[in-house]
Order: C-alpha cells, then sequence, then structure tokens
C-alpha cells in the first residue's frame, strides 16, 4: 500500500439542526485514507457511517474540522468545485440502484461515460462486474443483483479514483450480495482504486485491508486484516 492519502480528515464533526434540537452526527472524526486501499466503515444505523462518506464525497458538507483530497480542501471548495470533483473524481453506488428503466445497462453506463473526461467503454464496464452478456437488458430483465451491479459498473465506467459504496449489499441477499462483493474487490485489485464500503454488516469487514468501527459519530477503533478473506468465503 502507498503511503500517499487520498483522503486527510482532521476534527470532523456534522450537526444537523432540526428546529431546536441538535443532532451531532459526527463528532471530531480523525482519519486518512490511502491509495488503493480497501475500507469498510461498520456501525450500526445512526453512527454517522453515511454522513462520513458523504462528506468525503462532497455530497455533504462539515460543521468544523476538515476533508482534504489529495492535498485539496474539500471542506473550503466552491459548489462549482465540489461538482467537479464529484464528476471526475468519485464513483458512488447506493443501496438501491437509481438506474434508468427505459435504458438499457449499456445505457445507463453510457449515461456517465458521456459526461467524464477519462471514461471507459460502457462494454468494458459491464464486462469488469460480469455483465458483458447483458448490454442490452433493460433493468426490468435483471435480477437485483445484477441491476447494482450495473450501478457499480456506471461507478468505475469515469474511471474514479475513488469508489464511495454506502450499503451495496443492503437490499441483496447472502449469495447476490457476495457476487457484488467480488465485483468490488475485482474493481480495488485490478484498477487500483480506492474504495470505502458502509456496511452494518460486520461479516463484510473480512474482506477489507481495514475496518474503520464507528458508534454515536465516533471511530471506536481502526483495525487492519493481516489476511484478507476473498468474498467467496463470507457468508451471513
Amino acid at each position: 500500500m502507498a503511503n500517499e492519502a487520498v483522503f486527510s480528515i482532521k476534527g470532523l464533526t456534522k450537526v444537523y439542526r432540526m428546529g431546536e434540537v441538535s443532532v451531532h452526527a459526527l463528532r471530531g472524526v480523525d482519519l486518512d485514507l490511502y491509495d488503493g486501499e480497501l475500507v469498510v466503515f461498520l456501525g450500526p444505523s445512526g453512527s454517522g457511517k453515511s454522513t462520513l462518506l458523504n462528506i468525503m464525497g462532497g455530497l455533504d458538507t462539515a460543521t468544523e474540522g476538515h476533508v482534504s483530497y489529495r492535498g485539496k480542501d474539500l471542506t473550503r471548495a466552491g459548489e462549482a468545485e465540489l461538482t467537479g470533483y464529484r464528476r471526475f473524481h468519485v464513483g458512488f453506488v447506493f443501496q438501491f440502484y437509481n438506474l434508468i428503466p427505459s435504458l438499457t445497462a449499456k445505457e445507463n453506463v453510457a449515461v456517465v461515460t458521456e459526461i467524464a473526461s477519462k471514461p471507459m467503454r460502457p462494454e468494458d464496464a459491464l464486462s469488469i462486474v460480469g455483465l458483458g452478456g447483458r448490454l442490452d437488458h433493460f433493468p426490468a430483465q435483471l435480477s437485483g443483483g445484477e441491476q447494482q451491479r450495473v450501478a457499480i459498473a456506471r461507478a468505475i465506467s469515469k474511471n474514479p479514483d475513488v469508489l464511495l459504496c454506502d450499503e451495496p449489499t443492503g437490499a441483496l441477499d447472502s449469495e447476490t450480495g457476495i457476487v457484488v462483493l467480488e465485483a468490488l474487490e475485482r474493481i480495488n485489485r485490478e484498477l487500483h482504486t480506492t474504495t470505502a464500503i458502509i456496511t452494518h454488516n460486520s461479516d463484510i469487514a473480512a474482506m477489507a485491508d481495514r475496518v474503520v468501527h464507528l458508534s454515536n459519530g465516533q471511530i471506536t477503533e481502526v483495525a487492519t486484516n493481516s489476511v484478507k478473506k476473498p468474498p467467496r468465503e463470507i457468508h451471513w
């Protein structure tokens, strides 16, 4: 693993104000993520995982603290700069696939490649996730796991430096989820894409380089896996 920090997070705090009530989603988080590593953020619902990922991805802003991406302070970036950052550097995968029903798998991926600066061919992105034979299928003709893999292909098709995944197996059964995790592991290994996966499923942590445990908006532990399990050996 290279020593260059892709993300450097210092004192990150996020407070949501709802009327008279203040909700502390993050409470002074410090963390570095490194080039090409696969990190799992593990914690129960409400622990701050998604808030942390959204701030890293430029989808949300911090109340206090700093997030730097390759030395550039995202917390001081304007909206136009954040839009460019999201467009050219980050791929997002969410629990729900958000595919366009009227477009084929290939067309769903092409929606992203048409606005990227260094895209791969949609066919190549779908091949990486094992769907090279389903290019012309519509979402309704694909299983849940296949739709999620189309969403992953869409995310990686712009050749992002970073892939941020929020509960990518949350809507899937174990067997289907493992196929999706295999796709993410392959992308991390072959494309050297720095990958962060949010989950509340502790079994998935076995495939990570490092596991960041969150609770109540704070990091409680960062553990390193000396041996990573291939997704095929993970069951829940």
